[in-house]
C-alpha cells in the first residue's frame, strides 16, 4: 500500500504513468476497443467504467496545458458532431480535476486507431458504452 495513490492505480499503471514524459499520450479505451492490436503496452481495468478510470488516472497525471486540445475522443461514425454521454462525462471529469476548461479534439475512428498506436500505454476499461475511447496528453507539474 502507498499513501495517496488511488486504489485503482495498480503497480503496472503506476509504473506506466511514471515513465511517461511531457507530451506523451495515454489511451483510455472502452471494452470494444482492440486494445492489444496496436502493440502498445496494455493495462487492464476490467469492471471499471472509463469515467472512473480517467478520474483515478488524473489524480496523478497532469493534462498538458501547452497543447490547445490535449484530450481527444473518438468521433461517432457517421455523426462526428454527436456528443455521446460518455464523452461529456469524461470531459466534465477532466475539467473538474484540472480546474480549467480543456478542449477536446474529435478524431474519426481510423485516425484514433493510428494515434493510439503511438500511445505510451493503453488502459483497457470495462466500459460498455460505445465511443468511450480517449487520448490524454501528459502535461507538466509546475513548481
Amino acid at each position: 500500500m502507498l499513501k495517496h495513490i488511488h486504489p485503482l492505480i495498480g503497480p503496472e499503471l503506476l509504473a506506466a504513468l511514471a515513465r511517461m514524459g511531457h507530451g506523451d499520450t495515454l489511451a483510455v479505451v472502452d471494452a470494444n476497443y482492440p486494445a492489444y492490436a496496436p502493440g502498445v503496452p496494455v493495462v487492464r481495468l476490467d469492471g471499471v467504467d472509463v469515467v472512473t478510470a480517467v478520474d483515478a488516472i488524473l489524480t496523478l497525471l497532469p493534462i498538458d496545458d501547452f497543447e490547445p486540445e490535449p484530450v481527444a475522443r473518438m468521433a461517432v461514425v457517421g455523426d462526428p458532431d454527436a456528443l455521446p454521454p460518455v464523452a461529456r462525462e469524461v470531459g466534465d471529469v477532466v475539467e473538474r480535476v484540472e480546474g480549467r476548461q480543456v478542449r477536446v479534439r474529435v478524431v474519426d475512428r481510423p485516425d484514433f486507431y493510428a494515434e493510439a498506436r503511438r500511445a505510451s500505454v493503453v488502459v483497457a476499461t470495462g466500459e460498455t458504452r460505445a465511443y468511450g475511447c480517449f487520448l490524454l496528453t501528459k502535461g507538466v507539474i509546475r513548481g
